[in-house]
């Protein structure tokens, strides 16, 4: 990775699935069709109205031996996956979002033409990967902070990738916040609440501080999430709820790794997350 490195000095760690976890199946290449089927059937793709096509949105190779995982397919990403001689790319934050310019220029038309030329396949799933209940965003951000899962706010009108649930013990805020970082690698955003330790707390990763209003309404003590906006600030205050934001590209690094390391124990294929910092 030194050459990345160079032109990449923000690119993280580079973890392989295949060194971390047994598994009993020789390595093998999958079908990318068999893959495609098998991952919108997985996540449920139909069920969703998304900001963006979910599944395969740039054909490339037709067997995958070799999968790169990362939270957003930018540059960087794709060289990594090109030094790693990967089949294909997976990623949350993928392209052709709803009010995106259409045409291929600049830095998108250097993506996709990398990604022709190189033949990689390129899997992006946003909203289904925050929501499944094993494999994605949330759910994996709860197991890295260890919070016990209770539920989603649906009840509260929350849409199903809203969390909550409870610490192992409750802590005071201050101490929640070192939680955070330790664990993240962020000093998170924090609008003190009332509550002089917090034990209950909802969240959703990446930019979904819009939904601090559910949490509020199932009043529980924090909200955790990426993102702040300026009225978020006042919405906690005023509520009295504890709020952090911890950062968009943190929150969800966990879902797409562990996706890409249940890819390998279920096809034996060779994966690789790679961490691309952001400071967002």
């Amino acid at each position: 990775m030194n050459g990345l490195k160079k032109n990449y000095p923000n690119l993280g760690p580079v973890f392989s699935a295949s060194h971390d976890l047994s598994y009993s199946k020789e390595q093998v290449a999958v079908e990318t069709q068999a893959l495609v089927d098998y991952l919108d059937n997985l996540l449920t793709i139909k069920n969703f109205n998304d900001y963006c096509p979910n599944g395969l949105q740039v054909a490339g190779k037709n067997n995958i031996d070799c999968l790169v995982t990362g939270v957003t397919a930018n540059q960087a990403l794709i060289d990594a996956a090109i030094e790693k001689k990967a089949d294909a790319i997976l990623v949350h934050h993928g392209y052709f979002w709803k009010g995106e310019d259409r045409r291929l220029l600049g830095i998108q038309k250097n993506r996709i033409k990398t990604l022709l030329t190189q033949d990689i396949n390129l899997f992006a799933y946003h909203l289904p990967l925050d929501a499944h209940p094993q494999w994605g965003n949330n759910i994996q951000l709860a197991h890295q902070l260890e919070i016990q899962v209770t539920g989603t706010l649906e009840q509260q009108g929350a849409p199903n990738y809203v969390f909550h649930g409870n610490l192992k013990r409750a802590l005071p805020p201050s101490e929640l916040a070192q939680w955070l970082t330790s664990q993240l690698n962020r000093e998170p955003l924090h609008i003190q609440g009332r509550s002089k330790t917090i034990s209950s707390i909802a969240w959703c990763t990446g930019a979904a501080q819009s939904f601090i209003q559910y949490a509020i309404a199932a009043k529980c003590d924090a909200y955790l999430t990426g993102e702040a906006s300026e009225q978020t600030v006042h919405q906690a205050r005023e509520s009295g709820i504890h709020f952090f934001a911890a950062g968009h590209h943190a929150t969800e690094r966990y879902g797409v790794a562990a996706l890409g390391n249940h890819l390998t124990q279920k096809f034996g294929i060779k994966h690789f997350f790679v961490d691309i910092d952001n400071p967002v």
